[in-house]
């Protein structure tokens, strides 16, 4: 596995910058505060699922990929910390 970007990554890179619009613009035609976005653009917010239908409508993508993006993002964060978990195996024989 990779370090994937987080989806507020993708939004500004693929979607504000070429499309030239601004956090309070793309807020706006979200239907979100400038708040919202703006934490989600800098990595200290994910996506929810609300907020995934909301980007699929405003961009033409579908709700999936952004919930995927949030959660591939999530596991990759969590796996860096795998060896500091404490936990027993539990298998069957």
């Amino acid at each position: 596995m990779y370090n994937p970007p987080h989806p507020g990554e993708v939004i500004k890179e693929l979607y504000l910058e070429p499309l030239e619009l601004s956090v309070t613009a793309a807020a706006k035609a979200l239907g979100v505060s400038r708040k919202t976005l703006s934490a989600i653009i800098n990595g200290h917010a994910g996506i929810s699922p609300e907020m995934a239908i909301r980007l699929s409508i405003a961009f033409n993508t579908s709700a999936e990929s952004w919930v995927n993006q949030q959660a591939q993002y999530e596991l990759w964060q969590a796996e860096q910390n795998r060896d500091k978990l404490k936990v027993e195996k539990l298998i069957t024989a």
